[in-house]
């Protein structure tokens, strides 16, 4: 298999790349094969497969990496952070790659260790920086592997927000030791702005390299919210004349933001590609893991669209959508066309079943014609949304997010990079503090409501306007020892224009259960709330999880409860938030994981650190759901009566 740098310097151009992360859900995995299939019509130079924080997904990005290398035959480059991983971790993760085939390896740092994980002298310590990495892998497995590494064309400033001393010019020296020490390509943060961009372009050419592979790294726009909460995790500025783009009247319509997504994105494609002159002639595609707004793009940019070619066997066409109709019972489900509204969940961020088995299969799932071009109409149908493919292709077409459907390839983070307290250490102890009592955590909770802090660790993305008109029943939950995660009120037939609750486009009416989800200590679950919800409660059900994966529910086996919905002109119902046992399986392991993550800031058998973890062993992780959504006050009359 040949390497990313010998792809590179043999192809003309345009062509794309293309990034995924392992599903949290086994169902998840199975449609993102199918899915990734599907994506070799756009003929991608190569795929990358991220890498959990910590190496938390180690074996799901090794599984995922060489069931890509193997299947479809298209360069993988596995993504491979080092700062939190022991050397035993990272010599295994490259063995496995080297005998799965995978030549490419882009060698991250990741978030740096803290609190009581980081020793002198420990096995942690042994890589301290990307570079380190790099020259481990150049020293121990020599030509092996080909070293991709990052780039921040407006600066890396460490997760801190309100860092205003970080440039491209300052980490000029950091990514030209990179280089010096072997790496052999370059892929790029995401970003907006393609003035920075291009400016970081030049600077590097004149003071890195002329000729390595520089790879600009672009991440389609999806929903408004998720759009502004990438560029702000990434630090990259959104220039006015971008925002001004998004009227507000629309931000709640993703079928018009991800138009107006495509037209920017595309715009900031064929404006590289044109005033580079073609120097940059490969475009990576941060895909968390969805299909449409990519192959949109591709269609739409008059650069990239040159890599598509006109079908010559219509048959071969045929063949596709006879296949994925063979599946529309799973991937094309019509209740699966749907996405997450991040704003209904008050301070949360979580935002084809088909495995190609041989090869005469394979060349007509991939798209591909015999001699190995591109469809050009495989690509049309996932972009339109038009036949059976296009079926498969959009039943998750938006951003699912937490609380989609977990057999979707998007579930779970928007990143895919595991669970992390999405703020720098720093940042942490300034906001946070360092609570000794439970008293200090509910606190935090409660002024997270009021709007007095900007972040929880499981939050950063502030509370929603519907909260407010829920937000003293939850400040009163909090004041009661019960920690909410995540709620929404209810509403019946709401039209969908409605400043609080409407989203979708015109003309449709919403509707909502409410919900919500909180840690609870075991003994106030066993003794106040359950007896309160069994069984006198028939218009209740909840999901109920520690830290132990203990788990069980008031509901059947893998039930689940659609909690909000649309009804709109000319379309079908569309579900975009369910609470279902998969999915509250895969969230509470990683919901305790984070009391773990925050503990380790402070030394352990510190009063912080020890409290942090007893809540993580002494606490359930609760879900629950009023079901009729006519009746607004019966959650919160219920819980707190």
């Amino acid at each position: 298999m040949s390497t990313i740098k010998e792809l590179y310097e043999a192809s003309p151009g345009p062509f794309v790349s293309l990034e995924f992360f392992p599903p949290k859900t086994q169902s998840g995995k199975q449609n993102l094969t199918a899915r990734m299939g599907r994506m070799t019509a756009l003929n991608p130079l190569f795929l990358t497969v991220t890498w959990g924080a910590g190496g938390t997904t180690a074996q799901k990005t090794l599984d995922l990496a060489a069931l890509a290398q193997r299947e479809l035959n298209i360069p993988v480059c596995m993504h491979l952070t080092c700062t939190n991983t022991s050397k035993e971790v990272i010599d295994h993760a490259l063995k496995e790659a080297h005998k799965a085939d995978i030549r490419n390896i882009l060698a991250l740092r990741g978030d740096p260790p803290v609190g009581e994980d980081w020793e002198e002298g420990s096995n942690f310590s042994d890589f301290q920086h990307a570079v380190d990495l790099v020259r481990y892998i150049k020293s121990e497995y020599k030509d092996d592997f080909c070293i991709g590494v990052a780039a921040y064309p407006e600066g890396h400033c460490e997760g801190e927000a309100d860092v205003i001393d970080h440039s491209a010019v300052r980490d000029l020296p950091f990514l030209k030791e990179k280089v010096e020490a072997g790496a052999d390509f370059v892929i790029t943060q995401l970003f907006y702005d393609v003035e920075k961009f291009l400016d970081f372009e030049r600077l590097f050419r004149d003071e890195v390299s002329a000729t390595l592979p520089l790879f600009p790294g672009l991440m389609p726009i999806n929903s408004y919210q998720l759009f502004n909460r990438a560029s702000k995790l990434s630090h990259a500025s959104i220039p006015s004349s971008i925002l001004d783009r998004f009227p507000s009247e629309s931000r709640g319509d993703d079928n018009k933001v991800r138009a107006i997504g495509v037209d920017v994105i595309s715009e900031i494609v064929d404006t590289i590609y044109t005033r580079t002159n073609g120097r940059i002639k490969g475009l990576h595609f941060y895909t968390l893991n969805l299909e449409k707004a990519v192959a949109q793009i591709v269609t739409n940019s008059q650069c990239l669209s040159k890599i598509l070619e006109e079908d010559k066997d219509e048959d071969l066409v045929d063949g596709i959508e006879e296949i994925a109709l063979e599946d529309s019972d799973i991937s094309g489900n019509d209740n699966m066309k749907k996405r997450r509204r991040q704003s209904s969940v008050h301070n949360t961020d979580r935002t084809s079943n088909r495995v190609l088995i041989d090869d005469q299969d394979k060349n007509i799932i991939e798209g591909r014609e015999p001699s190995g071009a591109p469809s050009r109409k495989v690509v049309l149908s996932i972009s339109q949304g038009s036949g059976s493919l296009g079926r498969d292709a959009t039943w998750d077409e938006f951003t699912n997010g937490r609380f989609g459907d977990s057999r979707s390839p998007a579930f779970g983070e928007i990143d895919g990079y595991g669970p992390s307290l999405k703020v720098s250490s720093q940042k942490a102890y300034k906001i946070w503090g360092q609570p000794q009592r439970f008293q200090d955590i509910q606190s935090l909770f409660v002024r997270y409501l009021e709007g007095a802090l900007d972040a929880l660790p499981w939050s950063d993305l502030g509370i929603s306007s519907e909260t407010a008109l829920i937000q003293e029943e939850l400040i009163q939950l909090n004041e009661r020892g019960y920690l909410t995660l995540a709620s929404q009120p209810a509403t019946n037939s709401t039209p969908s224009t409605d400043k609080i609750f409407g989203w979708g486009p015109r003309g449709g009416y919403v509707y909502q259960k409410s919900f919500v989800e909180m840690f609870v200590h075991k003994q106030q679950w066993d003794n106040v709330l359950k007896p309160k919800l069994d069984p006198s409660s028939p218009n209740v059900s909840y999901y109920v999880g520690d830290s132990s994966e203990a788990f069980y529910s008031s509901l059947d086996t893998n039930c689940s409860s659609v909690v909000t919905w649309g009804v709109f002109p000319n379309s079908e119902i569309l579900q975009t938030t369910r609470v279902e046992e998969e999915s509250f399986k895969a969230w509470r392991d990683e919901a305790f994981s984070i009391w773990l993550e925050w503990s380790k800031l402070f030394p352990r058998g510190s009063a912080t650190n020890s409290l942090l973890r007893q809540i993580h062993r002494d606490y359930y992780l609760v879900s629950i759901v009023h079901h009729d959504f006519s009746q607004c006050d019966a959650l919160w009359d219920l819980l707190l009566g």
